[in-house]
């Protein structure tokens, strides 16, 4: 059911949104485990593929441990034409970055990333410095009603949609009504739809614990009631669709419209840096560039970001990007036939080892280290209390030999650390 937080008299959410203090109160202990264990924090550089040495300082004498960490699903961001395309445009512009509000001045090869991208990805593409920030601008335009046609949304937010999304509810609630439903609840979302003129709903495309949301389903909402979408697709970005135009944009038509955003990195499958917005529209474009705040007040992507990101682009104009895609679906089934997950089967990168305990869950991300592979425990906040887990991310550059070994290093640490076999019962 949705939750519904009390209304002030004007209509508005009266309620709070964030509890900072009870957050920290219950997740320190396990950050302190955590950082204790040496797997949280860590600091490496890369060797070849996705192997890094472990630690800071001479390289001399620092272990090599194999990374399912980094979201490069594509394994792109040790590219040789990304690192090249950084380098050059530092080079070429003899700077790294122009401390001015983008309404005043821009590098030139900005103005060139855009294009590509809006090329690309068949839309109005904006570029950000980080998707949190390309998120944060859009969201007071959303609830706003600059986007519904001068009509304020009611705004319906997943339960699991990223922080890069929750963090904003306040501002949301700020300028109109705002309620959160179930994990991709389609019948929860129809029902206010069916109530509320306008409805906007956030979420993501890929979401980063593993799971996707039901475009189709949203698409037959949208036809039926006009619904607004906004999508962050950061997970989705590249790994799909003959361009990596993502998860979410490659399920719409070639035309966006009026009443679909979708956010996306420029890092994570692109292998650059940086966040991009997705827009239908040139009246949204317009708002975007003059109304976003991070747009006016922070920094664009920096020339080294911008380099890396048009050195992205040609890959992804060339028959290299279908070989990845394909290359990483191969080793997504190696995975797969060790390891029985809840994603087991599903196209995504992103595979939870699903624990319980958070004192097991960080254990077990020791001993996993310690034999020679880094993967993300989990836990809350991140996930629910009780729910921690240990994420690996899967990328087209591991080797299957790697990918066997983790998973029999996982096998045998989770029956070392529980005394029963995974999947735990």
């Amino acid at each position: 059911m949705p939750q519904r937080s009390s209304l002030s008299e004007d209509g508005r959410p009266a309620g709070h949104f964030r509890n900072t203090s009870y957050m920290i109160k219950k997740s320190r202990p396990y950050f302190d485990a955590a950082h204790e264990a040496g797997v949280m924090a860590v600091h490496g550089r890369s060797t070849t593929g996705r192997a890094f040495a472990l630690g800071s300082g001479p390289l001399e004498g620092r272990p090599e441990k194999i990374d399912f960490v980094r979201c490069s699903y594509l394994g792109l961001d040790n590219h040789p034409l990304i690192v090249a395309g950084a380098i050059g445009a530092i080079e070429a512009h003899r700077s790294l970055h122009w401390s001015c509000a983008r309404t005043r001045l821009n590098f030139d090869l900005l103005a060139e990333l855009e294009a590509t991208l809006s090329e690309m990805f068949c839309a109005s593409v904006l570029a950000f410095s980080t998707v949190m920030l390309a998120n944060l601008g859009a969201m007071p335009l959303l609830s706003s009603g600059q986007l519904t046609g001068g009509r304020k949304p009611l705004v319906v937010f997943d339960r699991l949609a990223h922080i890069s999304l929750a963090y904003h509810k306040p501002v949301v609630a700020d300028e109109t009504r705002l309620e959160t439903i179930g994990h991709n609840d389609i019948d929860a979302l129809e029902r206010l739809c069916r109530e509320h003129p306008v409805v906007a709903y956030v979420c993501d495309g890929i979401y980063s614990m593993g799971g996707n949301a039901p475009i189709k389903e949203l698409r037959q909402l949208q036809e039926r009631y006009g619904l607004f979408l906004y999508i962050d697709d950061a997970h989705g970005i590249s790994i799909f669709g003959r361009q990596g135009e993502g998860f979410a944009r490659s399920q719409f038509p070639q035309v966006l419209g009026d009443r679909t955003i979708i956010v996306a990195s420029l890092a994570k499958g692109f292998g650059a840096s940086g966040g991009m917005v997705m827009l239908g529209t040139a009246e949204q474009e317009a708002l975007f560039r003059r109304y976003a705040i991070p747009y006016a007040f922070s920094v664009p992507p920096n020339l080294a970001a911008l380099g890396a990101a048009l050195g992205s682009c040609k890959i992804h104009g060339s028959a290299e990007l279908g070989d990845r895609q394909r290359r990483l679906t191969q080793r997504i089934k190696v995975f797969d036939r060790h390891i029985a997950t809840a994603q087991e089967g599903n196209s995504f990168p992103i595979r939870m080892i699903a624990i319980g305990s958070e004192t097991k869950a960080i254990a077990i991300t020791k001993d996993l280290l310690d034999a020679g592979f880094y993967t993300s425990v989990t836990f809350f906040p991140t996930v629910a209390q009780g729910k921690a887990g240990i994420r690996v991310c899967i990328t087209a550059d591991h080797e299957e030999k790697d990918i066997e070994r983790l998973c029999d290093c996982i096998l045998d640490a989770v029956a070392e650390a529980t005394g029963k076999p995974y999947p735990l019962r």
